[in-house]
């Protein structure tokens, strides 16, 4: 399984890193529009409204053209990716609610209509925000910092929660998450974040807003990984999928970037920096 996971990432990574820094920003939105529709597959087939694997690749043809459309959109109109990017930052503040109340509160994520949209809102911000980054001035540099913030603190949480952990985060939901661990991928996600204002020139008050928002962003980033594990759950499936060996579906990869891209985003927006 370790070998597995190891050869798969050495494949992604020099694939994503060709993506990100070589392709202009259409196509680079238009290969993620893809993953995004394969993990729109995947998010269908845990739910009960996606059973049929017609509505499957209906629903993820159909995230893939919302994708495109919506860059689109905001390419004429200034005020179209923060109204979409706050609709993101609703819908992720819902789901803090939501998993304080698991499993009732969850349950209509993957067992009635309301999911249909919902994945859509996990894919769509996603990667209209990941598209307008790095279409700035050295957005493949700040892309690229952003998918590290969410390894930051993905990889933080691993190793403080085996050395540390002792008690549970979330038990009925992700057993294995401990609260040591949480703390162990925010505070790597704030000393990203200092790399990051030395990297990228910034001071004042630019600064400590930038430092403030990575730590932020590390909450969703374990709240999006929460979410995804509560509806599994509910789904009563081990991974979302098997496309990727070692890994299991694409949204087990991607769970917590699509809690963590759009706000990202968004904050540097308000920080004047996107």
């Amino acid at each position: 399984m370790l070998l597995q996971r190891v050869l798969t990432a050495a494949v992604l990574l020099p694939l994503l890193l060709a993506v990100i820094f070589w392709a202009p920003s259409l196509w680079m939105v238009a290969v993620f529009a893809a993953v995004g529709g394969l993990a729109a597959r995947e998010w269908a087939a845990l739910s009960r409204w996606g059973a049929s694997r017609a509505v499957q690749l209906i629903y993820a043809g159909l995230c893939f053209a919302l994708v495109l459309l919506a860059w689109q959109a905001h390419l004429f109109a200034a005020w179209w990716l923060p109204t979409l990017l706050g609709l993101a930052l609703l819908h992720w503040l819902w789901v803090g609610w939501a998993l304080a109340g698991y499993p009732q509160r969850v349950r209509p994520c993957v067992q009635s209509r309301w999911g249909m949209a919902q994945g859509l809102l996990l894919v769509v911000p996603t990667i209209v925000a990941c598209g307008h980054l790095q279409a700035q001035p050295d957005g493949a540099w700040w892309l690229l910092f952003a998918f590290f913030l969410v390894f930051a603190a993905d990889v933080g949480a691993y190793f403080a929660g085996r050395r540390f952990g002792r008690h549970k985060l979330a038990l009925q939901i992700s057993p294995g998450k401990t609260r040591e661990g949480a703390v162990g991928g925010l505070l790597l996600c704030t000393f990203w974040a200092l790399i990051g204002v030395a990297l990228f020139g910034l001071a004042g008050f630019q600064a400590l807003g930038f430092v403030v928002l990575c730590a932020v962003i590390g909450v969703f980033s374990i709240v999006g990984d929460l979410f995804e594990s509560a509806c599994k759950r509910i789904a009563n499936v081990k991974d979302s999928g098997n496309i990727l060996p070692g890994h299991g579906g694409m949204l087990d990869r991607i769970d917590s970037v699509v809690a963590a891209m759009p706000l990202f985003v968004l904050g540097l927006m308000a920080l004047g920096l996107a």
